[in-house]
């Protein structure tokens, strides 16, 4: 049995070990076992590697015992392909038998209609509150595609919401949308506007998606499970869209939202804009497109002239992106740093300005 053990950091799933079965006698060296894969040629790879010495797939460690080989590494990105090399050995990741996350296996599945979901449950009888997280573009699929696992393991968020608030119900489910193209979704980031944003409204976070999960939400709340006056929402940068949407569709289900680095369109403007309810807006100081932040912050101004006193918005400096390892490379081109910085979901889900405190103690009045 072979196995990849991964864990939850700031990139999404990372990988920490690999476990082999090992037949020669002697463990093999440390120096004699390596990790390749393009992320090694990633710019912020390169300048820890640089800078610390220590770069994301370095070996840490390695030991033998009962024929069990155990080889530690410093954590990287579980996305995209990569080799573990041994003397000359060579295992793809495809070669492994089995993948563990922790904190993955506390999610159960489900299927209600075409809605798949993760659901992490406390351990308790009693009603609890609950956190609806949406993830980002990319982490769905087509109907017929979708795994019921990327938007739990693909960005930071919902494993350490159980793991912070284990009395908390957290649900992620996963959206409908059309095949994802990164390298697309990047050559637009400067080009797209904010007229143009709008996109086919049934792709990913859509209304008729988005008011069948609150239907389930419901349905938890008539079953006494869920505090009908602890509902939140969270999202990030396509889910933060849909986070604003949500709100909209919700009628009043939710207690309070905390979009992050949200899409915004002319739709989740104007929603946006005349929220009453508790609303915490975070983004980066420059974040994914060049027109999001005025779009973020005149909707923001304009709650708070209309009395909301519950509207907030945290724009990331660069020193508070960089205890993170957002951002850090230097020399970066504007283009690059939109995407660099991308990633603030990071420090709003580790509860910087005490956002997510204020996101659970606010109740529906």
């Amino acid at each position: 049995m072979s196995v990849i053990r991964c864990k939850m950091e700031a990139p999404g799933q990372c990988v920490e070990a690999f476990e082999l079965e090992w037949k020669e006698a002697e463990c093999p060296r440390l120096e004699e076992i390596f990790v390749e894969g393009d992320f090694r040629k990633e710019a912020l790879n390169r300048y820890l590697k640089e800078t610390r010495k220590l770069a994301p797939g370095d070996v840490k460690k390695v030991e033998l015992a009962d024929g069990i080989l155990k080889i530690q590494v410093e954590p990287f990105s579980n996305r995209g392909d990569y080799s573990l090399c041994i003397t000359k050995r060579k295992y793809q990741k495809a070669d492994f038998d089995e993948e563990t996350t922790e904190g993955f296996s506390v999610f159960e599945a489900y299927k209600e209609d075409d809605v798949l979901y993760r659901l992490y449950s406390p351990a308790t009888e009693e009603k609890r509150p609950l956190i609806l997280f949406l993830h980002g573009g990319g982490n769905g699929g087509t109907a017929d595609s979708r795994d019921n696992k990327k938007q739990i393991l693909a960005d930071y968020g919902p494993i350490h919401f159980a793991q912070e608030y284990p009395d908390v119900y957290v649900m992620a489910p996963q959206a409908i949308e059309k095949a994802f193209d990164p390298k697309k979704m990047a050559a637009q980031i400067t080009t797209v506007t904010f007229e143009t944003s709008g996109g086919d409204p049934e792709n990913g976070w859509s209304r008729r998606y988005l008011a069948k999960v609150c239907d389930i939400i419901r349905k938890m709340i008539r079953e006494g499970k869920v505090d009908e006056n602890r509902v939140y929402v969270t999202g990030l940068s396509m889910g933060g869209g849909g986070t604003i949407r949500a709100m909209s569709v919700g009628g009043g289900l939710f207690a309070a939202c905390a979009p992050v680095c949200p899409t915004m369109t002319p739709e989740t403007f104007d929603i946006l804009r005349t929220l009453k309810a508790p609303v915490w807006v975070s983004t980066a100081y420059v974040d994914h497109t060049v027109y999001r932040h005025k779009y973020i912050t005149d909707a923001v101004l304009e709650m708070k002239d209309a009395g909301n006193k519950e509207a907030h918005l945290t724009i990331y400096s660069p020193e508070e992106l960089a205890k993170y390892d957002i951002g850090i490379v230097p020399q970066m081109t504007y283009e690059q740093r939109f995407g660099a910085n991308h990633a603030s979901w990071v420090l709003t889900y580790h509860n910087e300005h005490g956002i997510m405190s204020w996101l659970l103690n606010q109740r529906k009045k």
